[in-house]
């Protein structure tokens, strides 16, 4: 499926992008840079126990026109919507999860990630990994430190697995770990049912937001705010209550809350 030339339009005003669109490298890390900046990773829906749609029409409704941000499969199921429109060929993959946790954790393919086939090379693309999302495109290449408009991201492989990695301090922490096999996307339909209603996922159990912006992070947890800047101690601060917590949704995140009332009282029952 592609979009029409009007959600495109859309699409690129969304993220503030107005150059004109090829399929190359150079279109699509501006594309990556200007919509991890704008459009909020977020769990909001999954959080007030509403059901997350993943359809094409959904996620356009929803990140495009409805003020709204989302997670992995609605964020890089958008992108891959618009790189398929503008003419880029593109392969859906998943990814378990492994950000702050042991590297031999075992997890479920919960994340989807965008393999994209450029003339020069195979590059990853992900613009739906929340506060430690790659804002950069990182060629299929192995053991290689590559720079992106946030911090160094390199891609590891054994045996046929990869493993995303990215530099905090002088040290190389995994985000996640993935193979080359395509995912239809009745996959992604079973692992967004897991990820927005098991008691299991953190998605249910928390408030999880983020923007990355030119030269800093932006991340909520909860009540906790932190404001993470490249090559500087990151500032935190604990929010004072729900009604602070909406205020920062809207101010810094640009997120239309879409039930305040539901809202506060979930926050409420967080403290």
């Amino acid at each position: 499926m592609s979009l029409s030339a009007q959600e495109l339009r859309s699409y690129f005003d969304r993220i503030g992008w107005h150059g004109e669109p090829a399929a190359d490298r150079q279109t699509l890390a501006a594309l990556v840079q200007a919509h991890t900046a704008a459009i909020p990773f977020e769990n909001l829906d999954p959080l007030l126990g509403r059901p997350v749609d993943i359809g094409p029409e959904a996620i356009v409704a929803k990140l495009v026109h409805g003020g709204r941000g989302g997670y992995c499969f609605e964020q890089n199921g958008l992108f891959r919507l618009v790189l398929q429109t503008i003419g880029f060929e593109v392969t859906g993959l998943a990814a378990r999860v492994l950000w702050m946790l042991p590297e031999d954790s075992v997890t479920p393919r919960t994340h989807m990630t965008l393999l994209v086939h450029l003339p020069e090379g195979p590059v990853l693309a992900d613009v739906g990994f929340g506060g430690a999302v790659c804002t950069g495109v990182l060629d299929l290449i192995p053991d290689v430190a590559q720079d992106t408009p946030h911090e160094r991201y390199r891609l590891v492989e054994s045996g046929g697995e990869w493993r995303q990695q990215t530099e905090i301090a002088g040290e190389w922490r995994t985000t996640y770990r993935f193979d080359l096999t395509p995912q239809p996307q009745i996959d992604y339909q079973l692992a967004n049912w897991w990820t927005s209603t098991s008691p299991l996922s953190h998605f249910t159990q928390g408030l999880t937001v983020a923007r990355s912006p030119a030269g800093r992070r932006l991340t909520l947890r909860n009540f906790d705010f932190a404001t993470h800047r490249i090559g500087q101690p990151s500032e935190r601060r604990r929010l004072d209550g729900p009604l602070e917590v909406c205020d920062m949704l809207e101010a810094e995140f640009g997120i239309r809350i879409p039930d305040r009332a539901s809202l506060l009282s979930r926050l409420k029952a967080l403290q």
